[in-house]
């Protein structure tokens, strides 16, 4: 699906294309929503540039994601975990930027072009050319970027509240086992986190660099520091989350394992408290003919009275030595 956003008195006008329908040579912005061959080329015809395919997408290569066509930049970087829904190829989207437009190649529904869509189309302030609609969306990127930072966070702090105060208190293992699950899915959240500040941070550089070519502005050029500097802190937020987690992760596998000593601690007292009637139970039952009170009729409750007896007195003797 092709989505041309062209110049009008409001802002950006939304037109969809539907197949076979050239593409508006107004158009500022285009978006390319699982485009099919056809659609990618006309895009690409428009650009002067090759836009790379889905599979060319995921290559983790730097040079595979930011380089220089004859016509346009071609950038391409993952999106805010927060704006990217299950099942989306890890929310990759491709930036195919021009002086004049910018062309975004995505697969699947990325919630940060649905919010640079209503602002573009109602915001007068955007300029209608491609760079000025690409900052717009790099300040929603940075915007979603350090909420997701900032909710992982909250999260974090939930999960800490849950292991030291619920599952202290309560002494289960199925509490510890869900909060390292929970810990799992928040280190999966900050590593997609790290990712995405990575990769912004070499778009920017790499932006910088070709700035010219895509006649960046002096107030865009000082946009492209004050971003890196906004990546920067939430990574610097980020690494010192990662670090939090650890410190839980250890905590919580370290609670789990005084739980199993705990348990293991009242066993071994079990074992301890009933070895004594355990050997006079042993000793009263052996079967030789000449054994002492054999035909006493109090015998049978005098032993009963011996192994409780022999009970009490361990249990009071690990109370005094305060092993209980």
């Amino acid at each position: 699906m092709i989505v041309a956003y062209c110049p009008s008195a409001s802002g950006l006008e939304r037109v969809e294309l539907s197949a076979g329908t050239p593409l508006p040579a107004t158009s500022v912005w285009i978006d390319l929503h699982s485009p099919t061959e056809d659609e990618q080329a006309a895009a690409e015809k428009l650009m002067g540039a090759a836009i790379p395919k889905r599979d060319e997408m995921r290559s983790i290569e730097s040079s595979a994601r930011l380089y220089d066509e004859p016509g346009a930049l071609v950038m391409t970087a993952p999106m805010p975990v927060s704006s990217v829904e299950r099942g989306t190829d890890q929310g990759l989207v491709t930036f195919v930027l021009s002086s004049k437009r910018l062309v975004t190649v995505r697969h699947g529904n990325i919630k940060s072009l649905d919010l640079l869509s209503r602002l573009v189309q109602s915001d007068q302030t955007v300029q209608h050319m491609g760079p000025a609609v690409f900052f717009s969306l790099m300040e929603i990127m940075v915007d979603g970027t350090a909420e997701a930072m900032e909710r992982a966070s909250a999260d974090h702090d939930k999960l800490a509240l849950h292991v030291f105060e619920d599952g202290v208190s309560s002494r289960r293992t199925p509490v510890y086992q869900e909060a390292i699950r929970g810990q799992g899915r928040l280190s999966l959240t900050v590593a997609a986190l790290h990712d995405v500040c990575a990769s912004l941070a070499r778009l920017l550089l790499f932006l910088d660099a070709h700035a010219a070519k895509v006649a960046l502005s002096d107030p865009q050029k000082a946009s492209l520091q004050l971003f890196g500097r906004d990546i920067h802190s939430i990574k610097e937020h980020g690494d010192a989350l990662d670090a939090k987690l650890n410190y839980l992760l250890d905590a919580t596998v370290g609670l789990i394992s005084l739980e199993q000593n705990q348990i293991g601690k009242i066993f071994s007292f079990l074992g301890v408290i009933f070895l004594p009637p355990t050997l006079i139970a042993s000793v009263y039952g052996m079967n030789f003919e000449n054994i002492p009170e054999l035909q006493w009729r109090m015998g049978f409750w005098f032993s009963i009275m011996m192994m409780v007896t022999s009970v009490l007195l361990t249990f009071l003797f690990f109370r005094w030595r305060k092993l209980l």
